[in-house]
């Protein structure tokens, strides 16, 4: 259960400003702006957080899912595991944001796919460094 809490607080939390990052960059916002206006950047930032917190949590608690799946596969070592989850979110969030017209491109996709992996693979390491994994039980003789 702990495992499903990390998920819900850290990946809304970091998905959300990496996705309000990467639509900001990808609107030129960066582009025509200084340093100074990097104050309303936060300000959006803590003023939707309850919007990513109503759309994120589902699907971090997906990808926490996938963790628990695989942490019962004994084959499969903790650096591994992180690398699956954050592969998988990776392809689900750059699906699910990117665009398919005129506009996309390899960067678009990478950087969508980026809101996925990030949060995924940082809470998978939250997980594996701060909570109790199962031990695998025996084999009945």
């Amino acid at each position: 259960m702990k495992r499903y809490l990390v998920f819900a607080l850290v990946g809304p939390f970091v998905g959300g400003f990496l996705l309000l990052l990467t639509t900001t960059y990808q609107s030129g916002y960066w582009t025509q702006t200084s340093l100074g206006e990097v104050g309303k950047l936060f300000a959006v930032f803590f003023k939707t957080l309850q919007y990513s917190y109503l759309f994120g949590v589902l699907p971090s608690l997906m990808i926490g899912a996938v963790d628990d799946i695989l942490i019962h596969i004994r084959r499969i070592g903790p650096t591994l595991r992180m690398l699956l989850v954050g592969l998988f979110a990776f392809v689900l969030a750059s699906l699910t944001y990117s665009s398919r017209g005129p506009d996309s491109g390899a960067v678009q996709f990478i950087l969508y796919g980026m809101v996925g992996f990030v949060p995924s693979v940082i809470s998978s390491w939250l997980v594996h460094r701060y909570v109790e994994e199962p031990q695998s039980a025996a084999a009945p003789t």
